[in-house]
């Protein structure tokens, strides 16, 4: 990658640990992912999680004083979203995917995530067509992609063969008035108006 490499790994693992309490990581010289199998070990990666998210112990450290070595391998690319001009929010943000470690169980932070569920890419989709469940663009996106795959070693084996995926930016629909309406996709027919 031309710019970030390696960092946006890490940041992805980091952001993983913080807002959904998996860390993808492994004990050094251990092949599986760190496993969160006793109340305790539990108790101690919460404890863990909250100093990381708060800023008072980097991931590095983390890393340092629980032999951890950061799974980047595991982890695969796949899609990269810059906010449309005009919001007042923007973000460039990179998507990966990666198989959830079996002795992990995801939770929301209650900070920057305050929900979580854990459904089939279909199911997410459906839900999101029916109005049940809120979604923005490259959340229906990224699940599209992997709603395609019957498993997770098969959205795998397809994701490591992308390369670096092109940005995606999309522009805002605005109506007479100039108010925004929606969002338009690169290769939506208006997109290049």
């Amino acid at each position: 990658l031309p710019h970030g490499g390696l960092a946006y790994w890490v940041a992805a693992i980091r952001e993983c640990f913080e807002e959904a309490g998996v860390l993808l990581a492994r004990r050094e010289a251990e092949a599986d992912f760190v496993a969160f199998d006793s109340p305790e070990v539990i108790a101690h990666f919460n404890e863990l999680r909250t100093t990381v998210h708060d800023g008072n112990l980097s991931l590095l450290q983390l890393c340092r004083n629980e032999r951890l070595v950061l799974a980047v391998d595991q982890i695969k690319y796949v899609s990269h979203w810059i906010t449309p001009v005009g919001e007042a929010r923007r973000f460039d943000t990179r998507f990966f995917v990666a198989r959830a470690p079996q002795d992990q169980t995801p939770l929301h932070d209650d900070n920057e995530t305050i929900d979580s569920l854990w459904v089939e890419p279909n199911t997410a989709l459906q839900r999101a067509k029916d109005g049940s469940l809120a979604m923005i663009p490259p959340t229906i996106s990224n699940l599209e992609y992997l709603a395609q795959f019957d498993d997770a070693d098969d959205a795998l084996v397809a994701a490591a063969t992308i390369g670096t995926p092109p940005a995606i930016l999309p522009r805002l629909r605005t109506d007479a008035d100039g108010r925004v309406v929606g969002v338009i996709l690169p290769g939506d027919a208006d997109y290049a108006r």
